[in-house]
């Protein structure tokens, strides 16, 4: 436990040190927030309802899909997860550690936007409290569990970044934070329930703001819930210790199975 703890102080101290860690969990989250959620609410003052939840949920797209995955991948390209290997730790530990550090900066941020929106915006507090918190913890959960899946089956990080773009971009339009489900086209509803941050959305204002929803909020939020646990799991069953290291690299279709949860979503939900 002790050198569990000794890993994780490391991980979350090195992401201070991290200019692209450092952008990705705190100065993009927190510079969108305060300038396009200001200017949103005065363009747009419906958006003043689902502000704290459209940027929460940025900041874990921006902290865990544009953080996660490229940090395990410089870790194995560097040889750094083989030397680990030789001093005896287990896999499990190695994407968990990054994994929870990241998490812990995500939580920072959240909770600066949470407590600040409405003293600064005006806009409203979370009705039901618990069950914002449970839905934060389930979106980041399950983005987190995409994210290292990601950095675990991409061998280079051009590729990572490749991945980290198709979930950030069609998230940040599709998924609801900006534009409103009821306005998108039938297409752009199917579609954007490919993705985690849609119903996370969806569970934000259905669950911690009790307004109304496409569909019943908790079963995004078994989604979510099941679509991480998904990740982790095939997380560490794909996981090399150096891109040398191929004897599940033709399994790494298998990844494909953690998005099973979002793509019943697809097809039952809307």
């Amino acid at each position: 436990m002790k050198a569990f703890m000794l890993h994780f102080a490391l991980e979350f101290r090195a992401a201070l040190r991290n200019r692209n860690l450092l952008l990705m969990n705190y100065l993009l989250p927190l510079g969108f927030y305060l300038l396009i959620g200001g200017m949103m609410v005065q363009i747009n003052p419906f958006f003043g309802d689902q502000m704290i939840p459209a940027m929460v949920i940025l900041t874990v797209l921006s902290g865990v899909i544009m953080g996660l995955p490229t940090n395990l991948v410089e870790a194995r390209e560097a040889g750094i997860l083989r030397s680990f290997r030789v001093n005896g730790l287990q896999s499990g530990t190695l994407i968990a550690i990054p994994a929870l550090a990241n998490a812990l900066h995500v939580c920072l941020t959240a909770l600066v936007i949470t407590v600040s929106a409405p003293l600064i915006f005006k806009v409203p507090a979370p009705v039901d409290w618990p069950m914002y918190l449970l839905v934060f913890l389930l979106t980041l959960f399950a983005n987190s569990g995409l994210a290292t899946l990601i950095g675990v089956i991409t061998r280079s990080g051009q590729m990572a970044i490749l991945w980290q773009q198709l979930l950030f971009i069609p998230s940040m339009i599709l998924s609801g934070l900006m534009v409103p489900l009821t306005l998108m086209p039938d297409w752009g509803q199917k579609l954007s329930l490919m993705l985690p941050a849609t119903y996370a959305m969806a569970a934000f204002q259905g669950s911690a703001y009790e307004g109304e929803t496409l569909w019943y909020a908790p079963y995004g939020m078994l989604l979510l819930f099941v679509g991480g646990v998904l990740g982790f799991v095939l997380a560490s069953r794909l996981f090399s210790w150096d891109n040398q290291n191929d004897v599940q690299r033709h399994r790494v279709v298998l990844a494909l199975v953690a998005m099973i949860p979002y793509l019943l979503g697809a097809l039952l939900l809307v």
